[in-house]
Protein backbone atom coordinates (compact mmCIF):
# COMPACT_ATOMS: atom_id res chain seq x y z
CA UNK A 1 0.00 0.00 0.00
CA UNK A 2 1.09 3.71 -0.72
CA UNK A 3 2.14 5.96 2.05
CA UNK A 4 -0.21 9.24 1.32
CA UNK A 5 1.59 12.12 1.58
CA UNK A 6 -0.62 12.96 4.82
CA UNK A 7 1.10 10.91 6.67
CA UNK A 8 4.61 12.15 5.69
CA UNK A 9 3.79 15.87 7.02
CA UNK A 10 5.51 16.28 10.56
CA UNK A 11 4.36 20.16 11.76
CA UNK A 12 2.31 22.74 10.35
CA UNK A 13 2.84 26.09 10.88
CA UNK A 14 0.53 29.20 10.57
CA UNK A 15 2.36 32.48 9.27
CA UNK A 16 1.31 35.87 10.31
CA UNK A 17 2.53 38.66 8.23
CA UNK A 18 3.62 41.58 11.00
CA UNK A 19 4.66 45.05 11.04
CA UNK A 20 7.67 44.90 13.69
CA UNK A 21 9.37 41.19 13.60
CA UNK A 22 11.35 42.55 16.87
CA UNK A 23 8.46 43.41 18.98
CA UNK A 24 6.42 40.35 17.64
CA UNK A 25 9.59 38.10 18.89
CA UNK A 26 9.68 39.78 22.04
CA UNK A 27 5.78 39.00 22.46
CA UNK A 28 6.08 35.54 21.64
CA UNK A 29 9.15 34.66 23.62
CA UNK A 30 9.26 37.46 26.65
CA UNK A 31 5.28 37.81 27.11
CA UNK A 32 4.26 34.40 26.05
CA UNK A 33 7.16 32.23 27.09
CA UNK A 34 7.07 30.58 23.96
CA UNK A 35 11.11 30.27 22.18
CA UNK A 36 12.79 31.54 19.25
CA UNK A 37 13.20 28.48 16.88
CA UNK A 38 14.74 30.33 14.12
CA UNK A 39 15.73 33.73 12.88
CA UNK A 40 16.22 34.39 9.32
CA UNK A 41 17.83 38.04 8.54
CA UNK A 42 15.68 40.72 9.29
CA UNK A 43 12.28 40.02 8.17
CA UNK A 44 11.17 36.11 9.11
CA UNK A 45 11.26 33.94 12.38
CA UNK A 46 9.63 30.85 13.20
CA UNK A 47 8.50 30.87 17.55
CA UNK A 48 8.22 27.50 19.01
CA UNK A 49 5.79 26.25 22.16
CA UNK A 50 6.68 22.55 22.52
CA UNK A 51 6.77 21.00 19.13
CA UNK A 52 4.30 23.55 17.92
CA UNK A 53 4.75 26.96 15.61
CA UNK A 54 3.79 30.48 14.33
CA UNK A 55 6.25 31.75 11.74
CA UNK A 56 6.00 35.52 11.93
CA UNK A 57 7.16 37.37 8.53
CA UNK A 58 7.80 41.09 8.52
CA UNK A 59 5.00 43.33 5.93
CA UNK A 60 2.42 45.60 6.08
CA UNK A 61 -0.78 44.41 7.72
CA UNK A 62 -4.18 45.45 6.89
CA UNK A 63 -5.56 47.44 9.81
CA UNK A 64 -8.92 47.22 8.54
CA UNK A 65 -8.45 43.43 8.30
CA UNK A 66 -8.01 43.26 11.35
CA UNK A 67 -10.75 45.28 12.98
CA UNK A 68 -12.93 43.22 10.93
CA UNK A 69 -11.70 39.74 12.29
CA UNK A 70 -11.81 41.29 15.59
CA UNK A 71 -15.63 42.75 15.49
CA UNK A 72 -16.55 39.19 13.74
CA UNK A 73 -14.75 37.29 16.91
CA UNK A 74 -12.80 34.92 13.71
CA UNK A 75 -9.58 33.98 15.80
CA UNK A 76 -6.21 33.73 13.57
CA UNK A 77 -4.89 30.76 16.38
CA UNK A 78 -6.39 28.29 18.62
CA UNK A 79 -4.51 26.87 21.48
CA UNK A 80 -5.76 23.96 23.32
CA UNK A 81 -5.27 24.06 26.65
CA UNK A 82 -5.97 21.51 30.16
CA UNK A 83 -6.32 24.24 32.50
CA UNK A 84 -8.41 27.07 31.11
CA UNK A 85 -8.57 28.00 34.17
CA UNK A 86 -5.24 28.37 35.39
CA UNK A 87 -3.88 29.71 31.73
CA UNK A 88 -6.44 32.59 32.17
CA UNK A 89 -5.40 33.37 35.49
CA UNK A 90 -1.34 33.73 34.19
CA UNK A 91 -2.09 35.77 31.27
CA UNK A 92 -4.65 38.26 32.97
CA UNK A 93 -1.56 38.58 34.87
CA UNK A 94 0.61 39.89 31.71
CA UNK A 95 0.37 42.92 30.01
CA UNK A 96 -1.85 41.55 26.98
CA UNK A 97 -4.83 42.95 25.40
CA UNK A 98 -7.64 40.80 26.60
CA UNK A 99 -9.87 40.93 23.83
CA UNK A 100 -12.57 38.18 25.17
CA UNK A 101 -12.87 37.26 28.74
CA UNK A 102 -12.99 33.99 30.07
CA UNK A 103 -16.72 32.70 28.88
CA UNK A 104 -18.59 29.46 28.68
CA UNK A 105 -19.50 28.33 25.62
CA UNK A 106 -21.87 25.39 24.23
CA UNK A 107 -18.48 23.90 23.35
CA UNK A 108 -16.47 24.66 26.34
CA UNK A 109 -15.08 27.45 28.15
CA UNK A 110 -12.47 30.10 26.07
CA UNK A 111 -10.52 33.30 25.73
CA UNK A 112 -9.25 35.61 23.52
CA UNK A 113 -5.98 37.85 23.67
CA UNK A 114 -4.64 39.96 21.30
CA UNK A 115 -0.45 40.25 19.77
CA UNK A 116 1.07 43.37 18.95
CA UNK A 117 -0.38 43.35 15.48
CA UNK A 118 -4.28 42.63 16.59
CA UNK A 119 -4.17 38.93 15.91
CA UNK A 120 -6.61 36.94 17.96
CA UNK A 121 -5.45 34.41 20.20
CA UNK A 122 -7.88 31.74 21.19
CA UNK A 123 -7.37 29.88 24.37
CA UNK A 124 -9.76 26.92 25.02
CA UNK A 125 -10.52 24.34 26.80
CA UNK A 126 -9.13 20.70 25.54
CA UNK A 127 -8.90 17.55 26.57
Amino acid sequence: MTQSFIEKITCMSPQLIVTDLELSIAFYTQVLGFSLNFRHEDFYAGIDCHGHSIHVKHGLVSKEERQRKRENEDVDIVFGVKDINAVFAEISQKDIEMVQPLREMPYGKEFYIADPDGYLIAFFRSG
